[in-house]
């Protein structure tokens, strides 16, 4: 074997399925993978969902989730394989040898406990630092990471820091008991472009200056190249391909890897503006029940039949409240809306059946927005017997007219939410939205949790539905690269203002206001460099070595003394 910190050999791994109708059996779901991992270095795992890949992360920890079992293989850590450690030899290794940064940090931290008790937990339990060491590590780390005020964050409770901020903490908490492997299960995945960037910059400075190794999963190949040494491609437990960074992105040799590198291939053509304004928002201005600052400012666009109008801006910035606005949840205190010609009522118990036939929504989770004892049928049946009183095989024809429009079909009929895959999830949302013929439907960021070979597809079966419905689309995203592949129009917002605002050409041509500037530049780019050719161009230097530029201009010095993070 190679001299590596970390060493799998023909893992396999399975679970128990319970298929509709039979005896509950045993699926085998990774398939005789094996990899070798240097200290030092960074392999990305890369795939869809469903891939295996948090699947082997966490198998680098001798666990299984969910009732996932390790059936066969070797997993070697510092020199020892961990699935024959006994369970006391295994608790010293979690939180020691091997940490874990989940997708969610605010999941995975107890709200109810200050931010530096829960980060030095671990590395105080493992008893590799005092209490007080430990927290000296800890503040050393916040720093490190670039997190404002390092001497007092850990004071904060959970809910008193932004998201981009708990996902370095939760980095900080990783890397406290000097680990030697770190897991990073979709650490960005979550954040808007320009968070993501000060997180991705943050970790390759820790790692980098660590010298830990580390597992990055991810479904984001930009992303992965910006942090890896090594690339491991999966597909449905399967190695498919493994190389360098360099020879994956640019040079890769399966179909599926080629797949990969060449996504957002959508062309999407302007649509000009034609006929009434299905929606015109004029100086909407709204506060949140109980506080006394507006989080709307004078907001104003329109959206015409057929097109496309991207909201697009990073978290805080007012995109889902705007959606509120205009769906009746939350009334503006200055300003109206007009729809399909009429003014909308404010308050969504005073609106008609045709206002609310009319404007649908499709949510960001569809794993939360169907109820899972209805099969496929009855979600997409409910809103054509509600609006149009569609029973019986007048109902059923349209339910499979329909199934065929989200190219599901009528297999899907009998099915329930949980035999679904996300990418069907959310074609059901879909195609229940349509089933009520609406003018427009709101989509509220509704490929951000799905892979981007299925939120592609997602994304062409929009643009072609809207093409034989005619249907307009507002498409609430912090993702830049699906603006560029669907939008008509755009408008950037940024602390609850229309920042720039017009057709595609226009806005995401220069020159650029500074904030729309920042967006663009902080979309992932996939090619070798780009995170070290940002961080020169924004002149932030090394966030371990100098200073970080935090969004408020504040600065975090030098360290130095004795505050060492090794």
């Amino acid at each position: 074997m190679s001299d590596a910190l970390l060493k799998v050999r023909d893992l396999k791994i399975g679970a128990v399925v319970f298929p509709p109708g039979e005896k509950p059996r045993e699926l085998e779901i990774v398939h005789g993978v094996s990899f070798d991992l240097q200290r030092g270095k960074v392999l990305g795992l890369i795939g869809e969902s469903g891939a295996g890949k948090s699947t082997i992360g966490l198998a680098s920890m001798a666990y299984g989730r969910g009732g996932v079992k390790i059936t066969g293989g070797e997993v070697w850590v510092n020199g020892r394989d961990i699935l024959k450690s006994d369970q006391r030899e295994v608790r010293a290794l979690r939180g020691g040898e091997v940490s874990y940064v989940s997708q969610s940090a605010a999941a995975s931290f107890n709200p109810a406990k200050k931010i530096m008790a829960q980060v030095i937990e671990a590395a105080v339990a493992q008893k590799k630092f005092s209490r007080k060491d430990a927290e000296q590590r800890a503040r050393c780390l916040f720093a490190k990471l670039g997190l404002p005020d390092p001497d007092t964050i850990g004071e904060r409770y959970p809910h008193q820091v932004s998201g981009g901020q708990l996902q370095r903490c939760m980095t900080a908490l990783a890397l406290c008991p000097e680990p030697d492997l770190v897991i990073f299960d979709e650490p960005t995945t979550a954040l808007d472009v320009t968070t993501q960037i000060e997180v991705l910059m943050a970790i390759k400075e820790a790692i980098r200056d660590t010298g830990v190794a580390a597992l990055y999963i991810t479904h984001d190949l930009a992303v992965v190249a910006q942090v890896s040494d090594y690339i491991m491609v999966l597909k449905t437990g399967s190695l498919v391909e493994y190389g360098s960074v360099d020879k994956i992105i640019n040079n890769p040799q399966e179909e599926y890897t080629k797949a990969l590198v060449s996504i957002r291939s959508i062309a999407h053509q302007e649509q000009p503006a034609a006929g009434e304004a299905v929606l015109s928002v004029r100086d909407l201005t709204t506060r949140y029940k109980g506080t006394k600052f507006d989080v709307l400012h004078g907001v104003s666009m329109d959206l015409y039949p057929g097109q496309t109008l991207a909201v697009v801006g990073e978290s805080g910035s007012g995109k889902s409240t705007l959606a509120r606005v205009i769906t009746g949840l939350l009334p503006p205190r200055e300003g109206e809306i007009q729809f399909a010609g009429r003014k909308l009522s404010p308050d969504l118990k005073a609106r008609t059946c045709e206002d609310l036939r009319e404007l649908q929504m499709i949510y960001q989770m569809a794993d939360v927005a169907m109820n899972p004892r209805h099969t496929v049928g009855t979600i997409i049946g409910r809103p054509l017997e509600f609006y149009f009183g569609m029973r019986g095989a007048e109902q059923k024809k349209r339910i499979i007219e329909l199934l065929d429009e989200i190219e599901l079909g009528e297999k899907f009929f009998d099915r329930y939410p949980a035999e679904l895959s996300g990418g069907q999830k959310q074609r059901l949302c879909i195609a229940r939205a349509l089933a009520a013929k609406p003018k427009m439907i709101i989509c509220d960021e509704i490929t951000s949790a799905l892979d981007p070979l299925v939120a592609d597809g997602i994304l062409k079966l929009l643009l072609d539905l809207q093409k034989i419905e005619g249907v307009a689309y507002l498409f609430i995203t912090h993702d830049l690269a699906t603006v560029r592949a669907i939008s008509d129009t755009i408008a950037v917002m940024h602390q609850g203002k229309v920042q720039r605002y017009g057709r595609k050409s226009e806005v995401l041509s220069p020159p650029f206001d500074d904030y729309t500037e920042l967006l663009l530049s902080s979309v992932p780019e996939m090619k070798l460099g780009w995170l070290e050719q940002v961080i020169a161009h924004r002149k932030i230097g090394s966030v371990g070595a100098s200073m970080f530029a935090l969004p408020d201009g504040a600065r975090i010095p030098k360290l130095g003394g004795t505050r060492r993070c090794r």
